[in-house]
């Protein structure tokens, strides 16, 4: 059992945050790898739903998405019932057909700001990847290519004023740190010790209690 098992294990033992669903957030800065990681535990978790917070962000709205969030997916998730939302094409700058997410039993929130505070009310289980702010842009700096730069200028600071007014980080209750193999997985700030957790820590691996 590699990483990503042991941790798709963990999080399936934790108790449902939203109806039947346990919402996982994966957040951190733009570029830090988030994408990656919700697909690679996607896979762990038998192609669990992930829901990409870039299909409900817009140019105009880079954060002000949670109405959004709160009405197409967390309301119906939390009465047990199909989440149906639009996703915007950044492209045509519109939202396109609607894209059905079903409640599983874990599903899969990625993006800068997942763990917001209108968000982590229905949060299961946080985790933030643990990458500075400078390595994470330019990353995605790099990998959008310079026809991006003006959006990714304006996306920067955005993103700082979005952190320092509502931040993530110090809610996480795993720190998700990449290694040339695999993930180190450590305990987020929010973590107090205790004989009662039900998901625990050693050798950089998350396992279950």
């Amino acid at each position: 059992m590699n990483d990503l098992d042991r941790a798709a294990h963990a999080l399936l033992r934790l108790p449902p945050s939203c109806g039947p669903v346990r919402l996982v957030a994966v957040d951190g800065h733009a570029g830090s790898g988030k994408s990656t990681l919700a697909a690679r535990l996607s896979a762990a978790l038998d192609d669990a739903p992930v829901l990409h917070l870039d299909d409900l962000a817009t140019h105009e709205e880079l954060f002000a998405w949670t109405e959004r969030l709160r009405q197409q997916v967390l309301e119906p998730l939390s009465r047990g019932g199909t989440a149906i939302y639009r996703p915007y094409d950044w492209h045509l700058r519109s939202f396109g057909e609607a894209r059905a997410l079903p409640p599983a039993p874990v599903v899969l929130v990625e993006g800068v700001g997942a763990g917001r505070q209108a968000v982590r009310p229905f949060l299961a289980w946080l985790l933030w990847m643990e990458r500075t702010a400078a390595d994470s842009w330019g990353r995605g700096r790099h990998r959008d290519g310079p026809e991006q730069a003006a959006f990714w200028d304006g996306w920067t600071l955005a993103e700082t004023r979005h952190f320092s007014e509502d931040p993530s980080r110090p809610f996480a209750d795993t720190l998700v740190r990449e290694r040339p193999e695999g993930y180190d997985w450590l305990p987020g700030p929010s973590v107090t010790a205790g004989a009662d957790q039900i998901i625990t820590y050693s050798d950089g691996s998350m396992s279950v209690n």
